[in-house]
């Protein structure tokens, strides 16, 4: 067969070209991969881990620690307030009282309590008595009136992904300090896309991240119906507390729109034990002063009535 001899000189061009050097160069990729042994799972089973866990927890009564930021870019900074000590309970499907309280002397820095639908807050050091339904209409310039506990509750005990959802898998990495070097590196996890069915429509409502090096949800991101990021909450120190139950012990949420962080490490939790109705029952004080946080559009009414009463919850 003969050969042409521009074809033939291209060739050997290409041929010679490897031996030079003068054409190309290597260099180490920047990106580190992480040395850990992975995990695999599928979407069944890491659906399965959601829904098997919620479905044996009923109520929880635990001590907790409590650390608490507030601000960001849109306040141009960021305050870290002291940590405090406080109490949980939860019974399902809705209810949430938590407590906090001041080192030392034990006096009450809030109380809350939520129904799933409405909620109250008492704030003692400021005399202030806040009620509303949990929807945020517009995010208040005091943080403390932008707190809801149904936020808490959605973000502690991930909800199991029920028939009105569909939930799909993604192949994802996350960025993580490799166990060997010590050094950022890259690895690999799963990522549960859970699509929410609502009348007509589908929207986006939550992403479950799960390490691949013990198949734990270690995050979930929680989204409004326009596709807003509302919750980033991260979980870590997984214990299985028998049963089929197996919970973080620290739980970091944080709430971008509004910008604050709770981070709640869970001490010595109680599970499925009776949580009797009055125990989510939170009269207003005395003399407090009730800001309604319903009225106009979630703006606060601070010109009511300090002595006016609230009819107690009907649960």
């Amino acid at each position: 067969m003969c050969i042409h001899p521009r074809i033939r000189a291209v060739i050997l061009l290409f041929a010679v070209l490897p031996l030079t050097g003068c054409f190309f160069r290597t260099h180490n990729p920047e990106k580190r991969l992480s040395t850990a042994i992975l995990k695999e799972a599928t979407l069944n089973e890491l659906v399965e881990t959601i829904n098997s866990s919620a479905s044996r927890l009923q109520t929880l009564n635990t001590t907790i620690d409590i650390d608490t930021a507030v601000g960001g870019p849109k306040k141009g900074k960021v305050t870290e307030y002291e940590e405090i000590g406080g109490y949980l309970l939860i019974r399902k499907p809705d209810m949430l009282r938590m407590i906090g309280k001041f080192p030392v002397v034990g006096n009450r820095v809030f109380d809350m309590v939520s129904n799933g639908k409405n909620f109250e807050l008492s704030i003692p050091p400021q005399n202030k008595f806040i009620v509303g339904t949990n929807q945020i209409g517009r995010p208040s310039d005091k943080p403390v009136e932008n707190l809801r506990p149904q936020h808490i509750l959605d973000a502690l005990l991930l909800r199991p992904i029920d028939q009105s959802e569909i939930a799909v898998l993604e192949q994802s990495t996350e960025t993580v300090k490799d166990p060997k070097t010590h050094k950022d590196a890259e690895q690999a996890d799963y990522v549960i896309i859970v699509i929410r069915k609502e009348g007509n429509g589908y929207f986006l409502s939550r992403k479950i991240v799960f390490s691949r090096v013990d198949l734990m949800p270690h995050e979930q991101l929680i989204y409004d119906k326009q596709g807003a990021l509302v919750t980033d909450a991260h979980y870590e120190s997984f214990t299985d507390f028998g049963g089929g139950i197996i919970l973080p012990t620290i739980v970091k949420i944080e709430r971008p729109i509004e910008e604050y962080e709770i981070q709640l490490a869970i001490l010595k939790p109680r599970l499925n034990e009776p949580i009797k109705d009055e125990q989510f029952v939170l009269p207003q004080p005395p003399g407090s002063q009730l800001i309604d946080m319903d009225r106009k559009n979630g703006a606060t009414a601070e010109n009511q009535q300090s002595n006016q009463e609230r009819p107690k919850p009907n649960w």
